[in-house]
């Protein structure tokens, strides 16, 4: 999926936060360790493994810059316009779907930048912060995922983890995060089941996505073709649990925190598929996640 040339994306609020070197809540730490042993996963929930988020991280950086990108050209030709573009889509699609949407910030940068969640860098991978509602990737996370998890990681996967990223903004504002808090790891534990729903969304998303359209009616993305929904696809078993642990040559279910392969493709295929009405992952049986 590429976004159309002349559509107008400008009006967002990416911004591409100052770098710094500093290792926020004091150096490696558990986030560090947790990193290594299951490598950069899409979406952590880094307020998990900090406290809830409110500690050892320091607010966005303040010399922050708006990214100028205008059009579906610039986002079809750099990576961090694609995230902007992203954002423009995501933000005209929930605010159809969520009373009183409040939009999160999306933080675009190189390297590594402070969050109140900690520090965020590509071996992280992107990730949400509730407690300042921001979304931070580095977009050369994509190159992670290819060189190390064997993913395409084309424009379409990348739409679709952006995508993921702004679900966990929708729990965070609608209560699912609260109505659900962590309640450990395993295939069933509540922090698989909001990673999930987080897919589906995503999913749900990209479905609707090429019909929406900028204020002169011009279509911000072309139809997406099959093998660039095949990519997004890759892209969901790439970041499974089973799939990133084995290539540490081991497998243990109870210590899953986003769901396996097959249940992250299933989750996108069926937001894809059936729409928001079909992703609600905490009724179901845990048997059928």
């Amino acid at each position: 999926m590429t976004f159309n040339p002349d559509a107008d994306i400008s009006g967002h609020r990416t911004r591409r936060p100052g770098r710094t070197a500093a290792i926020a809540g004091g150096g490696v730490g558990l986030l560090g360790i947790l990193a290594l042993i299951a490598g950069p996963l899409l979406g952590i929930d880094l307020t998990g493994l900090l406290g809830g988020g409110t500690q050892g991280g320091a607010a966005p950086e303040s010399g922050s810059t708006v990214l100028a990108c205008d059009t579906g050209e610039d986002a079809n030709t750099q990576d961090d316009c694609r995230m902007a573009g992203a954002q423009v889509l995501l933000d005209d699609y929930w605010e159809k779907h969520v009373d009183g949407y409040i939009p999160p910030q999306l933080y675009v940068f190189s390297g590594q930048t402070s969050t109140q969640c900690g520090t965020a860098s590509n071996s992280v991978g992107p990730f949400y912060c509730p407690p300042e509602q921001g979304v931070y990737i580095d977009p050369t996370f994509f190159q992670v995922m290819r060189q190390q998890f064997g993913a395409s990681a084309g424009e379409l996967a990348q739409l679709y983890i952006v995508g993921h990223e702004w679900g966990h903004h929708i729990q965070n504002i609608t209560g699912v995060m609260e109505q659900h808090p962590n309640n450990g790891t395993g295939p069933d534990s509540n922090s698989v089941r909001t990673e999930l729903q987080a897919d589906c969304y995503a999913g749900a998303w990209l479905a609707d996505a090429a019909g929406l359209t900028d204020d002169a009616g011009v279509p911000y993305l072309e139809e997406p073709t099959e093998a660039q929904i095949e990519d997004a696809l890759n892209a969901a078993f790439a970041v499974g649990d089973d799939h990133i642990q084995e290539q540490a040559g081991f497998n243990n279910p109870e210590s899953w925190t986003h769901g396996s392969s097959a249940q992250r493709q299933g989750w996108f295929a069926s937001g894809y598929q059936n729409g928001l009405g079909s992703c609600d992952t905490f009724s179901v049986d845990g048997a059928r996640l």
